[in-house]
């Protein structure tokens, strides 16, 4: 099959402004293949940072994508939840579905070793989720969940929803799933996970993890984790300053906050896990049914530059918006 001559790509031409472009795509080496994309995922929390030009200067090298092309703030092609299908390339990978860490674009060219098959047993329409777990993976490796302890997840955006998911099936753990919109509490309930709102949640936590992206989560965090606690702090705040009252029982308590971050490995599992084993095993968690519920809406892949705005606004309540390609 021959490759297309040019490509169709999403990218934030300036701070919310996205415009699609076309591309010439080249041809592929014998050490690469052609991809054609079914779905891509938007990773709301990183990708509305990027399109609104919020990536602090001094980020800019460790928050590039993979495969991004530009450079922050803008213009720049930005993404990393694209499965698709091999339309060239080596016979054991040809017809495959596979995830790639690659940005909003309907075709495009890179090197075998970037791919992953997707397993038979997940959707491609769910496999748009692989990076957002990898993170949540990351996430609960950095928590060291035990057995029967007492958590909270604040943000029940998509990945505190997975690592309260996650958390949840370690046996004899009481997981409460902590967002401000009650709504969500139908999320967690099919997700298998308890709901609170913050002023229902419950204190004297083994540890709390946060991932609400707002400053107000991580203060809550340090209220409700009990003596010797621990508190694990997912979200990237990108530009400006976060203000959290250190002169409580953050001492006292002998409290202990940490960062995760999904770009490295937690350092006691790098010498025997690297970036393909974790993302391999993220796509093969997806087969759980349940988790379409965090696919909440869908659009053509056309779409995206009237749609933005209202995605990536800080109003918004979607969790992943799937887009789909023309076949």
């Amino acid at each position: 099959m021959s490759v297309p001559e040019y490509a169709t790509a999403f990218w934030v031409e300036s701070p919310v402004n996205g415009e699609l472009r076309r591309e010439t795509l080249p041809a592929p080496a014998h050490d690469e293949v052609h991809v054609r994309t079914l779905y891509s995922g938007i990773s709301r929390g990183t990708e509305s940072l990027v399109f609104h030009g919020r990536v602090p200067e001094s980020e800019y090298s460790r928050m590039r994508a993979p495969f991004q092309t530009g450079e922050f703030p803008a213009p720049v092609k930005y993404g990393y939840c694209s499965v698709g299908r091999i339309e060239q390339g080596p016979d054991a990978l040809l017809n495959k579905t596979v995830f790639c860490l690659f940005p909003h674009q309907d075709h495009y060219v890179v090197p075998a070793s970037a791919v992953l098959e997707v397993p038979a047993n997940v959707p491609a329409k769910r496999a748009v989720l692989a990076a957002n777990m990898e993170t949540a993976i990351n996430g609960v490796w950095d928590a060291e969940p035990m057995l029967g302890e007492r958590i909270c997840v604040i943000g029940a955006g998509v990945v505190g929803a997975l690592v309260a998911y996650l958390c949840a099936q370690v046996p004899g753990a009481e997981v409460h799933l902590v967002d401000i919109n009650p709504a969500r509490r139908s999320l967690a309930e099919q997700l298998g996970v308890g709901f609170a709102t913050p002023e229902q949640a419950p204190h004297d936590q083994d540890c709390v993890i946060h991932a609400s992206g707002h400053s107000a989560g991580l203060r809550q965090a340090l209220e409700w984790v009990g003596n010797e606690g621990r508190i694990v702090e997912m979200s990237w705040f990108g530009e400006g300053d976060v203000s959290i009252p250190l002169g409580g029982a953050f001492h006292s308590q002998r409290l202990t906050l940490k960062a995760s971050q999904v770009g490295q490995l937690p350092p006691k599992l790098r010498p025997r896990w690297d970036y393909q084993r974790r993302l391999r095993l993220a796509l093969s968690l997806l087969v759980d049914d349940r988790l379409d519920v965090l696919i909440s809406g869908e659009s053509d892949f056309t779409a995206l530059p009237t749609l933005a705005n209202k995605l990536f606004d800080r109003t918004s309540t979607e969790l992943c918006h799937r887009l789909c390609y023309s076949q």
